[in-house]
C-alpha cells in the first residue's frame, strides 16, 4: 500500500507591522527577529507605500489561539515586543505609521489592497509625522506633599482631643483629615493641569492617556497625568529644557514630573482619523484598547513601547490594557 500524499500545508497569515514610504535596508530587516514563531521580515509594495510584514503561522495566529496567547502575560509581553522590534525595523530610513499589535492579513493581496485603499490618508499621515517625535510625561502627586498633609490632618485631630469630646471630637476629626486630602489632591490635580499646559506651548500635539493604577505605576502616590506630546525633532532642545526647569524650579512642590523620550509617535499615528483635521486636545479612555486602526473598520489594539505612553517596551497589559486581533480577507 503506498503511502497517503500528504496534503497542501495549512495556509499562514501576514502580520503587519508599520508603513513607511522608504523601506529599510534589508540587511536590517534580516537582523530583526519578529515573531518568533514566523518569517523573516519582509517589504510588500502597496501603490507608493511599504508595509513591513511577516508570515506567521495560522495555527498560532488565528482568533482563538491568539486570544489565548495575549491572555498569558509573558506571551503577551514576547508578542508587544516582537511587534515593537517590527515597528522600529520599519522606522530605519524615515516616518512610520505603527499598526495595532496583531493586524493580520490573509495574504500579500488583500495587505496591499488594505493599504492602497488608505494610500492618501496614510501619506498625509506620514508627512504629518515626518521629523516629529513623541515624548511621554507623567505626573504623580508629591509624596512629600502627601506626608505633609497627613501630618496636618493628624495635627488638627490632636488638637481636637482637647477642645473636644466624644462622638463629636470624632467626628470633627475625620472631617479635617478629610479636607485636608481633598485640598492637597485639588492642589495636585491643579498642578498637573498645569504642567501640562506648559509642555503644550512647545509641543505640536498633545494627549492624555487615562492614569494608570497604583497596581501599574508601584508607587502609592496617584498619578495624575499620562500625557504624550508630538515635538519637532528641531524644538527637541527646547521641550527638554521646559522639562527639566519643571522638574527642578519648585513651581509645582504638589506634584513630581517624569519623562521619556524620544520614541516613535504610536500615539499620534491614527490612521482612521483625518490627519489634516486639528489635532484634539483629547483624553483617551484606553491609549491602547481595541485600537480604531483598520484599514476599513477597528483594528485590535493600538500599541507602542510601553503600555502606559511610549518608554520602555512593555510592562505590558493588566487590567487597564486590553488588544485583539484583525483578520482581513
Amino acid at each position: 500500500m503506498s503511502a497517503p500524499t500528504a496534503g497542501p500545508a495549512e495556509p499562514g497569515f501576514v502580520c503587519a507591522f508599520a508603513v513607511t514610504r522608504t523601506p529599510p535596508d534589508v540587511a536590517t530587516l534580516a537582523a530583526v527577529t519578529g515573531h518568533e514563531e514566523g518569517g523573516r521580515l519582509r517589504v510588500l509594495r502597496a501603490g507608493g507605500l511599504c508595509l513591513v510584514v511577516q508570515d506567521v503561522p495560522a495555527a498560532l495566529f488565528d482568533e482563538e489561539a491568539l486570544a489565548e496567547r495575549l491572555g498569558r502575560p509573558d506571551d503577551l509581553e514576547r508578542c508587544a515586543r516582537a511587534h515593537h522590534r517590527g515597528v522600529e525595523a520599519a522606522a530605519g530610513r524615515g516616518p512610520v505609521v505603527p499598526l495595532p499589535m496583531a493586524t493580520l492579513y490573509r495574504g500579500d493581496r488583500n495587505a496591499e489592497q488594505a493599504i492602497v485603499s488608505r494610500e492618501a490618508v496614510l501619506g498625509t499621515l506620514l508627512d504629518r509625522l515626518g521629523g516629529r517625535t513623541e515624548w511621554a510625561v507623567k505626573v504623580h502627586a508629591s509624596e512629600g506633599a502627601k506626608d505633609a498633609a497627613g501630618a496636618g490632618a493628624s495635627a488638627a485631630s490632636g488638637s481636637g482631643v482637647v477642645a473636644g469630646a466624644g462622638g463629636r471630637a470624632y467626628l470633627s476629626r475625620a472631617s479635617a483629615r478629610r479636607r485636608d486630602r481633598q485640598d492637597a489632591h485639588g492642589r495636585a490635580l491643579a498642578e498637573a493641569d498645569a504642567v501640562d499646559a506648559e509642555l503644550r506651548r512647545y509641543a505640536v500635539a498633545a494627549t492624555r492617556h487615562r492614569p494608570q493604577s497604583e497596581r501599574l505605576t508601584g508607587r502609592r502616590a496617584p498619578q495624575l497625568l499620562n500625557a504624550a506630546y508630538l515635538v519637532e525633532d528641531a524644538e527637541r532642545t527646547v521641550f527638554t529644557r521646559a522639562l527639566a526647569r519643571l522638574a527642578a524650579d519648585g513651581r509645582y512642590p504638589a506634584v513630581e514630573v517624569s519623562a521619556s523620550g524620544p520614541w516613535i509617535p504610536y500615539s499620534f499615528a491614527r490612521w482612521d482619523e483625518d490627519p489634516d483635521a486639528t489635532e484634539p486636545d483629547r483624553t483617551e479612555a484606553d491609549p491602547i484598547g481595541p485600537g480604531r486602526a483598520g484599514p476599513d473598520r477597528a483594528g485590535p489594539g493600538r500599541t507602542g513601547p510601553d503600555p502606559t505612553g511610549p518608554g520602555r517596551t512593555h510592562e505590558h497589559r493588566t487590567e487597564e490594557d486590553r488588544t485583539g486581533q484583525e483578520v482581513r480577507t
